[in-house]
This record gives structure tokens, C-alpha cells and sequence, in this order.
């Protein structure tokens, strides 16, 4: 094993939870990926005008069945994917709860640019309504990109920094590098970690005009839902240190921009940085899971990856043809996908994982993560 086991004070993954294609909770996330179960159904046409007549959705996701009444009349659907998720991930365990609220629990959620369809609403009636442009002002708050983010931190009581990061589907990834620096600088003992996605029919059009079929090939289906880590130090320091139940070890996050379509140079740059940073050898990789971009840039990036893992043999992790394209939600499922995978795998533990995103508008970026395998 390399010496990069040996470094001390790198954050820790304790606690995960997702709310999914696959349904709502760890425990289904999990049967889902073991299954290897699609996800896809048709879509009602009286609920929704998409683009397309099926996707990847979170099954029987209704607000006020979920979430109760109060407080969810003027409530979105990506705000609605992260409260829930949230709360999925404090009730998994009671320490989840007590080290994971508070005034020094941190959130940073992943998205996009928030609610896609929130926006366009909100935009069409201020332009459609009577004047003087009579919009509901319940609903300007999901409107804003945070909304998702402040919105679960009052539901849930986390008291400590609040932050949301557009980065499409290079989100998670963002979101679990600023959530170690969080740590490592003092700013949070605790931090949610993690990135969200809704599927609506604004969403849907934009990706249908957004899609180029001839240098991405044919289009993903559209998924949707919420997937987040509970990361804290390792200890001592820790809070609960005694019972910290850690799942894997984060050893780098690095990030970058492929310009004029170089996926390639720019995600094996990234891939350098984080081996040398962890003291990893290339042999040591178990498993890898990339974001399975399509088109040019997926074929770059498992170049990229080929190229880093030389002489290793790694088991391949995928998801996407079961969960469609789930957006700025993509990184953070790939992590709770080898989670999964290494919770039944002996020969995971102690070897580390390496998950890649590529985003269409040139963000890339990979995490090392050194798992415990089995408990």
C-alpha cells in the first residue's frame, strides 16, 4: 500500500444517502445498483409536457406525501429532491443527526442553475400577468439558485456555512472539493455534501436544443434526483470519534477546463495532479467510475482514464443506462455507486476507487477515494 494511507487529517465519507430513479432512501439506491434495474418508465402526458414520452424519475415523488403539507405549497421539485434527501440521510442513524446539525454542520449542495423550470414560470409571468406584473411572490424564492440549499438547512436545522455550486455534471465533484476545504481551513466540523437534479419539461426542451446528435450521438434519457455524503474529519477531532463509521478515505479531488473540446488532456492533467497529491499508484485502483459522457467526450474520457490506470485492471462501475442522465446529481450518484459496490467486496477495502465527470461546457474533473470495503 502507498504512503498516502499514511497522511493524516483527510476528510472522511460516513454517511450517504439518495433519492433516485431507483426510489427514495439508501436502501432502495442500493437494491437498484445490485439489481442493475432500469429505471425508465413513460411519462403521463397530463402531468408533464416533455420533450420526450420517457425518463428516469423518482417513482411516486409527491411533496406532500413526503413531506407532510405544511411548508410545501409553493415548494419546487429540486427543493423537494434535497429537503428529502436530507432527512433521508439524519434519520439513517441517530449519530447521522447529532453530528450532523448544528452550528457547525455545513451544506453545499451541486446543481446546475437550480430550478430550470421555477425560473421560466416565475419569468413568464412577470411577462404574461396583469400589470403591474402580478407574480406570485411565494414563489420568487425557487426561483433563486440557493433556494434548494437554504431551504434544507431551515427544514433541518444546519446552522454552520450554506452554499450551492453550478457546475452540471461536474456538480458533485465541485461540491465534495469545496466541502473538503470546509474542513481542512476549520470552517464546519460536518458537512452535507452532495448535488441535485429535477426533471421537469422546461429541463427536458433545453436538453433537446442543447443536444448536438452529431458529435454527442444519440441523447441519454433525462433522470433526476439528489444524492449527498456525510464527510467530517477523521479523528481524532472528530466529532463521536469513537463510533465515526468511516466508509472510505478522500485523498484528492481535482478539477479542470477542457477548452475547444481537449476532454482529453485536461482530464488526465486532473488525473495526474490527484495521483501524485494522494501518493497513489496506478496498480492500486480497484474501481472506476466515469460519468459515461456521450459522444467524443465520453470516448476521451475513458482514454484519459486508460491512461492513468495503466497497468491496473480496475472493475468499470456504470449507472448511466439505468438512471438516464441525471445532471449535476451524475458525480454524486457515481460515489454512492461505489459505495455500494464496496460494501459487499472484500477485496475493496484498503484499495482505492476513481470517479471522473465530464461536463458538455468543458468542466471535468476526478476523486480518488480509498475505500474500507466490507462492515
Amino acid at each position: 500500500m502507498s504512503g498516502g494511507t499514511a497522511l493524516v487529517n483527510r476528510p472522511v465519507i460516513t454517511a450517504w444517502s439518495a433519492v433516485s430513479p431507483f426510489g427514495i432512501g439508501r436502501a432502495a439506491f442500493t437494491e437498484g445498483i445490485r439489481e442493475r434495474r432500469p429505471a425508465a418508465a413513460g411519462l403521463d402526458d397530463e402531468q408533464w409536457q416533455a420533450a420526450g414520452d420517457r425518463a428516469c424519475l423518482v417513482p411516486d415523488f409527491d411533496l406532500r406525501t413526503v413531506l407532510g403539507k405544511k411548508g410545501v405549497r409553493s415548494m419546487d421539485r429540486v427543493t423537494g429532491l434535497a429537503v428529502t434527501t436530507v432527512a433521508r440521510l439524519l434519520d439513517d442513524a441517530p449519530r447521522n443527526r447529532w453530528v450532523a446539525t448544528g452550528e457547525d454542520a455545513a451544506l453545499v449542495l451541486g446543481t446546475t442553475t437550480g430550478s430550470v423550470q421555477s425560473q421560466m414560470d416565475f419569468t413568464r409571468d412577470s411577462l404574461t400577468m396583469e400589470k403591474p406584473y402580478l407574480v406570485d411572490p411565494a414563489r420568487f424564492p425557487n426561483a433563486v439558485m440557493n433556494c434548494a440549499a437554504g431551504q434544507s438547512a431551515i427544514w433541518h436545522q444546519l446552522k454552520g456555512p450554506n452554499t450551492t455550486i453550478a457546475g452540471g455534471h461536474a456538480a458533485g465533484l465541485y461540491a465534495l472539493n469545496y466541502a473538503r476545504r470546509l474542513l481542512t481551513f476549520g470552517r464546519a466540523r460536518t458537512v452535507l455534501c452532495g448535488a441535485v437534479e429535477e426533471f421537469s419539461h422546461a429541463r427536458s426542451w433545453l436538453e433537446r436544443h442543447a443536444h448536438r446528435p452529431g458529435t454527442e450521438g444519440p441523447a441519454q434519457l433525462p433522470g433526476e434526483g439528489c444524492g449527498l455524503l456525510l464527510v467530517e474529519q477523521r479523528g481524532p477531532g472528530a466529532r463521536d470519534d469513537a463510533e465515526q463509521p468511516v466508509l472510505a478515505e478522500i485523498l484528492a479531488v481535482e478539477m479542470g477546463i477542457a477548452l475547444d473540446g481537449g476532454v482529453r488532456p485536461a482530464l488526465a492533467a486532473c488525473l495526474r495532479r490527484a495521483l501524485n497529491r494522494a501518493e497513489v499508484r496506478p496498480e492500486e485502483i480497484w474501481a472506476v467510475s466515469t460519468s459515461e459522457a456521450p459522444g467524443p467526450s465520453g470516448e476521451q474520457e475513458r482514454a484519459a482514464v486508460a491512461e492513468a490506470a495503466e497497468g491496473a485492471d480496475p472493475v468499470h462501475l456504470s449507472q448511466a443506462a439505468l438512471i438516464g442522465d441525471t445532471g449535476a446529481a451524475a458525480a454524486a450518484f457515481q460515489i454512492a455507486g461505489v459505495l455500494v459496490h464496496a460494501e459487499t467486496t472484500p477485496a475493496a477495502a484498503g484499495r482505492v476507487a476513481l470517479v471522473t465527470s465530464v461536463d458538455r461546457d468543458g468542466a471535468v474533473g476526478c476523486a480518488l477515494l480509498r475505500l474500507a470495503g466490507p462492515r
